[in-house]
């Protein structure tokens, strides 16, 4: 195993799992991951993040993949301790292992910004949501500010390799509404305390049209 591979199994998992689970981070995650009800499906479920704010009254099922196979071991690992049956695989949001309107809510945290191909992702994910299904987003993204946003197109080609494919100039509500979803926002802004470059967020909820 090479530098690079080495790097990329062991050492840029952990790094970004450090800087997706800071307090005003996990304070989003805790008010946007609670909405989810019903059959739920998790986009980037390694790591567990997320699992502690799930309302297991209102959710009947959950599943997530991830492709990062020693993160998944700690997502199952928090799905364990918080006592509920879990669907979690390895896999990539651009081919999602789950058959067609199988959920009734997708959620979505800190997880667009690297993969291969956002468009096919939210394809995908509009495929497994029910019609009136549900994606809850929390994303960081291109700025709305001109000066940032020319930071993030000069940071970006060396924050790429660092940071597991991260993309800092991505949009986010605007990729949504492009797949096809109606987005509602319920929140964005510039982390606290967060280089601004990398701290521009959005969060919200992105519907899928139907009954």
């Amino acid at each position: 195993m090479g530098l690079r591979q080495w790097y990329d199994a062991h050492i840029m998992p952990r790094l970004v799992t450090c800087a997706c689970s800071q307090g005003q981070v996990m304070k989003r995650r805790s008010q946007l991951v609670p909405l989810a009800r019903g059959d739920v499906f998790e986009l980037g479920c390694g790591g567990g993040l997320n699992q502690q704010f799930y309302d297991v009254e209102a959710v009947q099922s959950f599943a997530g993949i991830d492709p990062h196979g020693g993160l998944l071991d700690e997502a199952r690992a928090a799905a364990q301790a918080k006592g509920w049956p879990a669907d979690i695989r390895q896999g990539i949001g651009e081919a999602i292992p789950f058959a067609n309107g199988s959920f009734d809510y997708v959620v979505c945290t800190f997880t667009l910004c690297s993969v291969d191909d956002p468009a096919q992702v939210l394809k995908e994910m509009r495929r497994i949501l029910r019609p009136g299904g549900q994606a809850l987003f929390l994303e960081h993204g291109r700025a709305p500010d001109a000066d940032v946003a020319k930071w993030q197109d000069r940071i970006e080609p060396f924050w790429k390799p660092l940071a597991g494919g991260c993309h800092l100039t991505r949009p986010i509500g605007s990729a949504f509404r492009g797949a096809g979803f109606d987005v509602e926002p319920i929140g964005q802004g510039y982390l606290p305390k967060a280089p601004r470059f990398a701290g521009w967020n959005e969060w919200g909820r992105a519907r899928k049209p139907g009954v």
